[in-house]
């Protein structure tokens, strides 16, 4: 009777959500996501003793995040090491495209996508679930490690977080989760377009090593030709400046790094060139985290937006994908 109750109550459960439980269970018992989580660990513990090794020196007499210690452990570093928000920066996306190259080959290459979908389920809860499976992963692991960054800062200078620094720190690994997302996101949508794995992989590592290596070149070579001169005028110079910051922010790692300035910087008031007449007057103090997220909600949006867009064109190749058996 026993055994008969526990079939009957797994057998209630929805079955987007066990193909969810099927996928993690995949993802934390594998080699890639062990390998992944040593590396990660192993860079922010790294970059945690740089920051409690040089956090005396950071703070300075006159600076206005001075009362924001906290804060100052995900963001200092002596040099020798980048701080925690750069690894993430540099590693989250690696972590995304692992989690998701042959989220979708994979199972066709081994015959296993036709029975799946033969199955009496939703065609588009396989592709869900592998998201949402990855996704909640991704979160899982930025969050552990932003806490664990928390626990060793919390013993080392015993001075615990104020109620704003915690809710930055959230916010941050909120805007992480979403930045690796994207890169998830666009490694599912090239394992539909190619059937080999190692050709997904690539594809998506490529468009890492463009947005990460290649762009800031390209950009320059841009802002080389159209430089207006040393005898620009005012106007002339910031739009300029505009047109240039606007051309780096199609690069989703400098939408996440003006995030991660603003949200973990609270000084920062402005991501754009000011103006004599905006300076004028200006209290140097830091801003409430409600003004913070006002300066950078275009950059949270565009990441969102980004990572939408992503998701909705492998939703809409995987929905019109014609899947046979072998």
């Amino acid at each position: 009777m026993r055994k008969e109750g526990q079939t009957m109550k797994y057998s209630t459960h929805h079955p987007f959500w066990v193909m969810v439980q099927k996928e993690v269970s995949d993802h934390i018992r594998s080699w890639r996501f062990l390998i992944l989580l040593f590396i990660l660990a192993l860079t922010c513990m790294g970059s945690l003793y740089t920051a409690l090794t040089t956090i005396g020196d950071a703070i300075k007499p006159n600076d206005p995040d001075g009362s924001f210690l906290f804060l100052k452990l995900f963001t200092v570093s002596d040099g020798t090491l980048p701080s925690f928000t750069v690894f993430i920066s540099f590693l989250g996306p690696l972590l995304g495209i692992a989690l998701g190259f042959d989220a979708v080959n994979s199972e066709q290459n081994k015959g296993t996508l036709s029975r799946i979908l033969s199955q009496p389920v939703h065609r588009d809860y396989l592709l869900n679930a592998k998201f949402v499976s990855a996704l909640l992963v991704i979160g899982g692991l930025l969050f552990m490690l932003g806490f664990l960054v928390m626990g060793f800062g919390l013993i080392a200078i015993g001075i615990p977080p104020t109620a704003e620094e915690f809710l930055r720190i959230i916010c941050y690994l909120l805007v992480g989760v979403f930045y690796v997302g994207f890169w998830l996101n666009l490694s599912i949508f090239f394992s539909l377009k190619f059937r080999q794995a190692a050709t997904s992989a690539l594809a998506a590592v490529a468009i890492w090593l463009f947005f990460s290596v290649f762009y800031n070149m390209l950009v320059n070579l841009i802002g080389k030709s159209l430089n207006p001169g040393p005898f620009a005028t005012t106007y002339q110079i910031i739009n300029y400046q505009k047109f240039m910051l606007n051309l780096l922010r199609f690069a989703p790692s400098e939408l996440f790094n003006e995030a991660t300035t603003t949200l973990l910087m609270p000084s920062v008031r402005s991501l754009g060139s000011l103006t004599m007449e905006q300076v004028q007057g200006a209290i140097p103090s830091p801003l409430p985290l409600g003004q913070s997220l006002m300066v950078v909600w275009p950059q949270l949006t565009g990441l969102i937006a980004a990572t939408l867009i992503c998701f909705a064109l492998s939703y809409f190749s995987f929905m019109r994908r014609e899947v046979r058996s072998r």
